[in-house]
């Protein structure tokens, strides 16, 4: 018999033939196409990962979950799994319906039979769940803005496993593991969850949380998704592997997981161990403030550094794996080496070094050194490939204001005089130009203008991931709209907004076009400043005058504004 960490544990996949049968069969059901988070949780609930749950939860479980971290049945489960819908496609299901679930490529996945369907009450779920309903946190505001408001539950069938074309070789099934586990002779298995590239003091930590613990090191970092502006999992999986050949391959060995994170600090590292479990592992390093989300609105942390640790302990013997604490490490200069810091009895005789995560990215931004001690240089060399000193990115000048404010004119302005610095390529997104060439069939509807924006935010995104420079000049008037393209913009450069604030009465009098004319004789509807609002941006990088103030001083500010934000440097 096989030590239970190592025994085979069921999934919920369906035999070869029968798959092949239930494809045929699956053309004729309603088909729910996957978002990206449900394909991470689909995959885990069909390989086991998510074991004991046979499907998305139920309304009973996923009251439960929520209010007790318990299923329905009194089995220890921290996390709701629910199939988030739109209100119309849930109101076009019945109850005892099998539907197909597909991946964005169409391709079906498995099936769910929905015994299920309700409208949760999202704000009562972030808040027992993530212990605040504040937007800030990056799972609050996917729950109120990205999911769907309905919630169907049920038993899933699983047809194929998601298909991955990249590090094949690195991702690996509960199952899979657990029969590495037993080829090698590993009965104790300690893993790393990590959703950030390793440095030194994490090399120390693992080696000693396995030394302690007398057992064999699985790295297993989340490629699904974590915090929104952590560094692409493409970049974290090659300085992984630029720093395995540093650990003993006899004892140590690396596993990708795609899971969805949610950054649920205490309640995801009791998930993140039961996860661990299914995976065969027997201990499981918890770490200070373990997925943890940064700050909430008021600037505090979500969660308390040790709250992680103490909810894990309280449920260790149930979930069935061993804690390792995540010891706070710090290099000690005079030693030349990296020690736990409660555990230096001479702290006032020594220089304690540490770079703080913050601190890394300053220097990586501006291309300043990164010491040895602190990093391997393969490591190093992996994240300035992606993150080039911020002279050497691309970005985007965002700007805003009222028809005839003087927007296009100064952004024609600013193109001039970044190209006649060179460099990188200049793109001008103006208004009229977008209108004409991509958003011609639109037309001035809020919904359609905000589509406009998107539209403008999704080539000015491309254009920055690819290092070139955008300029955008459009009217822009909602703030919402002008957030979300901040945040697709910002996953690949700097945003930079700059509000042109000059007066409606200023434009009005100037009217280039004749369009205010038409506006108050009302042969244009839904005119912003007439007769729809404009949202003055509270907060923009850059507010510039265009009264009694010449374009070229106007271009000149920006450009005052790109070098002191470091995007701008001298030769």
């Amino acid at each position: 018999m096989y030590p239970q960490n190592l025994a085979p544990i069921p999934e919920l996949y369906v035999s070869y033939e029968s798959a092949t049968k239930l494809k045929q069969e699956a053309a004729d059901l309603i088909s729910h196409d996957l978002t990206p988070r449900q394909i991470c949780d689909l995959e885990l609930l069909m390989n086991g990962g998510f074991n004991p749950l046979k499907g998305f939860l139920s309304e009973a479980d996923y009251i439960s979950v929520v209010d007790n971290m318990r299923l329905a049945d009194g089995t220890l489960w921290p996390m709701p799994i629910t199939l988030d819908v739109s209100e119309t496609f849930a109101e076009g299901i019945e109850i005892g319906q099998d539907i197909a679930l597909r991946d964005q490529e169409g391709v079906i996945l498995g099936t769910m039979t929905v015994t299920d369907r309700w409208t949760p009450d999202k704000a009562h779920e972030a808040e027992k769940v993530f212990g605040a309903n504040d937007q800030a946190h990056p799972a609050v505001n996917y729950l109120h803005n990205v999911a769907g408001k309905a919630y169907l539950g049920g038993p899933v069938t699983g047809i194929q496993q998601p298909v991955h074309y990249d590090f094949r070789g690195r991702r690996d099934t509960p199952n899979e593991l657990r029969a590495y586990f037993r080829k090698l002779g590993w009965r104790k298995v300690v893993a790393f969850q990590t959703r950030n590239p390793l440095h030194r003091a994490h090399q120390e930590l693992t080696f000693r949380a396995a030394k302690e613990s007398q057992a064999n090191l699985l790295i297993h970092p989340v490629v699904g998704m974590t915090k929104p502006g952590d560094v692409d999992h493409f970049t974290r999986v090659r300085c992984y592997e630029a720093v395995l050949d540093k650990y003993p391959q006899s004892t140590t060995t690396m596993s990708l997981l795609n899971l969805a994170m949610r950054m649920a600090g205490p309640r995801e590292a009791v998930w993140h161990g039961l996860i661990r479990k299914n995976h065969g592992c027997t201990h499981f390093i918890v770490g200070r403030d373990h997925a943890g989300p940064g700050k909430n609105s008021k600037g505090e942390d979500f969660y308390g550094p040790y709250d992680a640790q103490d909810l894990f302990r309280e449920h260790q013997e149930e979930i069935g794996i061993e804690m390792v604490d995540f010891k706070h490490m710090v290099f000690v200069q005079e030693r030349a080496q990296y020690e736990p810091m409660d555990e230096i009895a001479d702290k006032d005789d020594v220089t304690i070094l540490n770079i703080s995560g913050t601190e890394l990215r300053r220097r990586l931004s501006e291309g300043l050194d990164i010491p040895e001690w602190f990093s391997f240089p393969e490591v190093v060399a992996e994240l300035r490939k992606t993150r080039p000193p911020r002279s050497q990115q691309g970005f985007t000048v965002f700007f805003t204001g009222f028809s005839g404010s003087g927007k296009s004119t100064i952004a024609n302005a600013l193109m001039v005089k970044l190209m006649e610095m060179g460099g990188r390529p200049v793109t001008l997104l103006d208004g009229d130009i977008v209108r004409k060439n991509l958003s011609s069939e639109l037309g001035f509807s809020k919904e359609h203008r905000d589509l406009n924006i998107r539209r403008i935010g999704y080539v000015a995104s491309e254009i920055t991931k690819n290092g070139g420079i955008a300029i955008c000049a459009p009217i822009a008037p909602y703030a919402t709209t002008r957030r979300a393209v901040r945040e697709d913009i910002e996953q690949f450069g700097a945003f930079i907004e700059v509000h042109v604030a000059t007066s409606i009465e200023e434009c009005e009098r100037r009217d280039r076009k004749g369009l205010y004319k038409l506006a108050r004789e009302g042969k244009i509807k839904e005119f912003t400043g007439i007769s729809d609002p404009y949202d003055v941006p509270e907060d923009p990088e850059l507010r510039v005058e265009t009264e009694n103030v010449d374009v070229d001083n106007c271009a000149h500010q920006v450009i005052l504004k790109l070098e002191s934000l470091g995007l701008i440097a001298a030769d």
